[in-house]
């Protein structure tokens, strides 16, 4: 009788599979944009923080203390803070968190003078007959700047807007896209100190005084004559920038905070 051949019956191994480890996390291009964006967002909030007085020198705080405030995740605010670090607005802090940089008066001194330079360039040229200006821009100026007496603001925070968008228009009038970028990372820069110089009733009446000035020399193309008094201008509000102290600073936070309530 002929044997069947016995049937090989191969090892089954009683070991169980390890589980596939979790595939590790993507970030998309998606995800990416969304995070600059945020982080745009907060550094602009932190800029107008400390703008406005709400962040002020010597100020020190945690991400996380920002990250509840404006109620996003930790990674934006690391991106804008060592943004604003790499702008001296702030620096880290050794396991404690963050801090808002003392004044750096040498450096809004030359500033000032960039600023000098770069603004009476500018009226010069829109003085000059044969250049390609813009016009319509300086009519802009004159409609809140050349009003009577009865018709100007006493709204500090907003004539502090409306002086800074004067010197910037002045600028971007006359038609150099890289002088008018120059110009504006500089008025980013300075910004806080110029919001201190109209937390007085006097200085108000003065900047009105002074930019319907300029705008009259401008609207004659008499360049020399707007050159001299926007120099002027600028160096009366220098000069009340090497007075500013700490203690004003404060002051001003506890103005915008009454204002708010």
């Amino acid at each position: 009788m002929t044997r069947t051949p016995a049937t090989t019956i191969p090892h089954v191994s009683t070991v169980r599979p390890r589980p596939a480890s979790p595939a590790p996390a993507v970030v998309t291009a998606v995800d990416a944009a969304v995070f600059r964006t945020r982080a745009d967002e907060v550094y602009a909030q932190l800029k107008r923080d400390v703008a406005d007085f709400i962040l002020v020198p010597g100020d020190r705080f945690t991400e996380n203390e920002i990250s509840e405030r404006l109620g996003v995740s930790r990674t934006p605010v690391r991106q804008a803070l060592f943004r604003l670090q790499q702008e001296g607005f702030v620096e880290v802090l050794f396991r404690s968190g963050w801090r808002v940089l003392p004044f750096d008066f040498d450096q809004f001194e030359q500033l000032y003078d960039l600023r000098m330079v770069l603004e009476t360039t500018a009226v010069h040229r829109l003085c000059e007959t044969d250049r390609h200006i813009d016009r319509g821009l300086i009519e802009t100026l004159a409609d809140i700047w050349l009003v009577p007496v009865a018709q100007r603001s006493a709204d500090t925070a907003q004539v502090a807007q409306w002086d800074e968008a004067f010197h910037c228009t002045l600028v971007a009038a006359a038609g150099n896209a890289e002088m008018a970028r120059v110009h504006g990372d500089v008025t980013d820069r300075i910004r806080i100190i110029r919001r201190l110089d109209f937390t007085q009733q006097p200085r108000i009446d003065a900047t009105y005084e002074e930019h319907g000035k300029i705008l009259k020399a401008v609207r004659a193309n008499r360049g020399d004559q707007a050159a001299m008094l926007l120099r002027a201008h600028i160096e009366t509000s220098q000069a009340e920038v090497r007075k500013i102290t700490l203690h004003q600073v404060h002051l001003a936070r506890h103005a915008g905070k009454a204002a708010l309530r």
